[in-house]
């Protein structure tokens, strides 16, 4: 555990935290791994029923279509196939999901000392919840699958509440359901210029899960620019380091 350098107005030290806020994917979940393994898996399944393209053609295609959507995007296999067949083929289509789903349900599994971490802060008493980019319904699937949705309390999707982060608005959403200052909130997150930045921005402590920060490009995902300038209050190696810093 590495205690950043706060700023001059900020006293971590003296602060009772009451709640603690999670992003979900690479903070609770590896979901780039997830992701990569359940994306190469559907590329091979296409293949394997007929369509004419290489791997790193279907990759790239696939790569493109995530970085204009989003990798939430749901209808990626059905865009890859029209940009190569110029239809569905629900042949194909099928094997995609299928083989898709298959790898990310065997590969969607909480980081080590998350589950025993999240039993020891609700003995303690913290309100726990999540605040993710994501769909609400995507982030309840991934709890669920997980076996974690009976520690939270909530989950706010930053776009459903009407900007991403760092948008003050999820943080100002967190705050009216919990009911506390926001210097009693710890928000964590792997993502400096969104988590971190928004924390901080609405005053509440802020922890950089450096475990989970992107540390190569995978499909659709740009690795996270470094951004000197935002100070986490911690940085954690691991997530059980939550445990020391909030005794």
């Amino acid at each position: 555990m590495a205690k950043s350098e706060p700023p001059a107005s900020s006293d971590t030290s003296s602060v009772h935290i009451k709640a603690v806020i999670f992003d979900i994917d690479n903070t609770l979940i590896d979901f780039f791994k997830m992701k990569e393994l359940a994306v190469e898996e559907a590329i091979y399944a296409m293949i394997a029923t007929g369509l004419k393209k290489s791997h790193d053609e279907i990759w790239n295609a696939i790569d493109k279509i995530y970085q204009k959507h989003g990798v939430e995007y749901q209808n990626i296999f059905n865009e890859v196939l029209e940009q190569f067949e110029g239809k569905v083929d629900n042949k194909k289509l099928g094997a995609a999901i299928s083989a898709y789903r298959r790898v990310k349900t065997g590969h969607i599994m909480p980081y080590a000392n998350v589950i025993p971490t999240l039993i020891a802060l609700t003995k303690r008493g913290y309100k726990l919840g999540v605040i993710s980019d994501a769909p609400s319904l995507q982030m309840w699937i991934r709890l669920c699958d997980m076996g974690l949705e009976h520690f939270f309390d909530f989950v706010i999707a930053s776009e459903e509440e009407g900007e991403l982060k760092p948008s003050p608005l999820p943080f100002r959403k967190a705050i009216e359901i919990l009911k506390l200052k926001p210097d009693e909130i710890m928000m964590i997150g792997d993502n400096t210029n969104r988590d971190v930045a928004g924390a901080k921005n609405i005053g509440m402590v802020s922890a950089l899960a450096k475990y989970g920060q992107l540390g190569k490009r995978i499909v659709g995902v740009q690795p996270y620019p470094a951004n000197d300038k935002i100070k986490p209050d911690y940085e954690i190696g691991d997530i059980k380091e939550l445990l020391e810093i909030l005794k």
